[in-house]
């Protein structure tokens, strides 16, 4: 089963029930090699169910000592696919990442970077 990783709204339980129609059980991680942004939100849906008018976002930097913490859900290819329905849109990007605890898991990144 597909690991993702999230710094931002699928971390919030009315995005979870929204997009895959339960809480999601997570563990906490580290992103490494990532510096911390911020994109405007775009989805009137997002604002709408979040109240937030900005995104986190990740860029990568390659330096080791950059790290963005978050939480690693397991989920199944239906709910992956979910994801990306709520995720990769025309703006963000599905990527494989390298967790720091050692697992492999998918990340949505911005595609636009700061």
């Amino acid at each position: 089963m597909p690991y993702v990783f999230s710094y931002g709204t699928l971390q919030e339980e009315p995005v979870q029930r929204a997009t895959f129609g339960r809480r999601l059980g997570g563990s906490p991680d580290v992103l490494p090699g990532f510096a911390p942004a911020r994109v405007p939100v775009r989805d009137p849906r997002v604002t709408g169910t979040t109240g937030m008018t900005h995104y986190d976002n990740g860029v990568a930097t390659g330096d080791p000592a950059d790290k963005i913490s978050g939480t690693v859900f397991e989920l199944d290819e239906k709910e992956l696919a979910d994801a990306d329905g709520y995720e990769a849109t025309a703006d963000y990007s599905r990527i494989e990442v390298t967790l720091q605890s050692g697992r492999v898991a998918w990340v949505y990144v911005h595609r636009g970077g700061r």
